[in-house]
C-alpha cells in the first residue's frame, strides 16, 4: 500500500530494502509526486513488478530478488526452515509478473541455488547479502557499460526511448548511463527523449531523470521520431533491453523497432546497451522470446476517462523486436558486440 506521498525530493532511493521489508518508489505516481509502497511478502513484490510500481528489466531483476528473501523470511517464520519447496508458490508468482524481462528469471535463479534445500537464520542473512550484491553488481556494470559506451559516441545530438536510467536499474542506467557519461565527457549536446506511449515512461520518467541533472532534454511524440532525426540529426539512437537474443536480436519497449528503422533510414546508428544478465543464450532469435501482451485499457482510456469508441478491438504488446540488422553496437559491462552476431555473443558469454 502507498507510504507516503507529496512533491518528490531531491534525492530519491527506489529499491530500498530495510531489513525486514522492500520500500519501492511508485513510478506510477512520478513526476507529481513521491510515494513510496512497502512490501512485507513475496506475492506484494510480485504485485509490484506485474503492476508498474517498479519497472525496467534491470531493476526488475533486483526487485524480485529481494522478494525472494521475504519468501524465505516468511518460510523461516512458518515452518523454522528456509526450503525451495516451501518457497515454490512465491517463487513462481514472482517468475510470472513480468515474463518477458530475463533478468527477473535470472536472479530467482540464482537466489533459488542459494536457498537449497533447509537452513535457518545463517542463511537469510546469506540470501539478504546475495541480492545486496545483485544490486551493487548492477551499478557497477551500469557504470562501466556508461564508459564503453560513451567511447563510441562522437560530438552532437542523441535521442532515446523510455526510461533506461536509474529508476530502470540498480542505479545510473544502462542507455541512460552512456548518455550521463557522454554529457560529462562533453559528447552529447542534446538528448531527444520520446514520449513512450501508452505509460510514457520517456515523458515521466526519462525527461524527469535528465531535468534534474540539468541535461537538455527534449521530449517529442513518438510520431513525430522522424521529423526530428531531420531536424536535430542525432548521430545515435541508445536504447536498453529487456532481453537479448543470442543472434543479437533486441527485445525492448515497444515503438524501438520503429526508432531503429528510422535511425537507419536517416544516417544514425543505434546502440543497445543491457548487461549480460538481459541476454538469453537459450533464445536463438528474437522470434523465440515470449512478448508480453498488457490490457486494452491502457490505451482505451486517458486519466480514467475511455477515449474511443465501444467494441473497438486492441493489440497492445509491451515490447518489439529489433533484429540484429539494425542494431550498430550492444553494450555491456563485458565488452562491445560491434556489429552483434551470434558470434559477438557467444564471446561476451564465454
Amino acid at each position: 500500500m502507498p507510504e507516503a506521498s507529496g512533491p518528490v525530493s531531491e534525492t530519491y532511493s527506489h529499491i530500498d530494502w530495510r531489513g525486514d521489508a522492500l520500500r519501492l518508489l511508485d513510478q506510477r505516481e512520478l513526476p507529481a509526486a513521491e510515494v513510496y509502497v512497502t512490501c512485507t511478502t513475496a506475492l506484494q513484490v510480485a504485485a509490484a513488478i506485474r503492476d508498474m510500481v517498479v519497472r525496467g528489466a534491470p531493476a526488475i531483476g533486483i526487485t524480485a530478488a529481494y522478494g525472494a528473501v521475504l519468501a524465505a523470511r516468511c518460510a523461516l517464520q512458518a515452518h523454522g526452515r528456509i526450503d525451495l519447496r516451501l518457497v515454490a508458490g512465491d517463487m513462481r508468482e514472482l517468475a510470472d509478473a513480468r515474463p518477458t524481462a530475463v533478468n527477473l528469471s535470472w536472479a530467482l535463479a540464482y537466489m533459488a541455488q542459494r536457498i537449497g534445500s533447509g537452513g535457518a537464520d545463517e542463511l537469510l542473512v546469506s540470501l539478504e547479502q546475495q541480492a545486496r550484491d545483485i544490486q551493487a553488481r548492477d551499478i557497477a556494470a551500469n557504470r562501466r557499460m556508461g564508459e564503453l559506451g560513451a567511447a563510441l559516441l562522437a560530438s552532437g545530438a542523441v535521442i532515446t526511448h523510455c526510461n533506461t536510467g536509474t529508476l530502470a536499474t540498480g542505479g545510473y542506467g544502462t542507455a541512460l548511463g552512456v548518455i550521463r557519461t557522454g554529457v560529462a565527457q562533453g559528447k552529447i549536446g542534446r538528448v531527444l527523449a520520446s514520449e513512450t506511449r501508452p505509460w510514457l515512461q520517456g515523458a515521466r520518467l526519462t525527461a524527469w531523470e535528465l531535468s534534474r541533472e540539468e541535461i537538455d532534454v527534449t521530449l517529442i511524440c513518438e510520431g513525430s521520431v522522424g521529423s526530428a532525426m531531420c531536424t536535430f540529426h542525432p548521430g545515435w539512437a541508445i536504447v536498453g533491453a529487456d532481453r537479448i537474443a543470442a543472434n543479437g536480436d533486441a527485445v525492448n519497449k515497444i515503438g524501438t523497432y520503429n526508432l531503429a528503422v528510422l535511425a537507419r533510414q536517416h544516417g544514425a546508428r543505434t546502440m543497445v546497451v543491457a548487461p549480460t544478465s538481459s541476454i538469453d543464450a537459450h533464445a536463438p532469435s528474437g522470434a523465440h522470446i515470449e512478448i508480453e501482451m498488457r490490457a486494452a485499457d491502457e490505451v482505451l482510456a486517458a486519466a480514467g476517462y475511455r477515449q474511443v469508441p465501444a467494441h473497438v478491438q486492441v493489440w497492445n504488446p509491451v515490447f518489439d523486436v529489433t533484429p540484429a540488422s539494425l542494431i550498430d553496437a550492444i553494450v555491456t559491462e563485458r565488452g562491445v558486440a560491434s556489429p552483434p552476431s551470434a558470434a559477438a555473443i557467444a564471446e561476451l558469454l564465454d
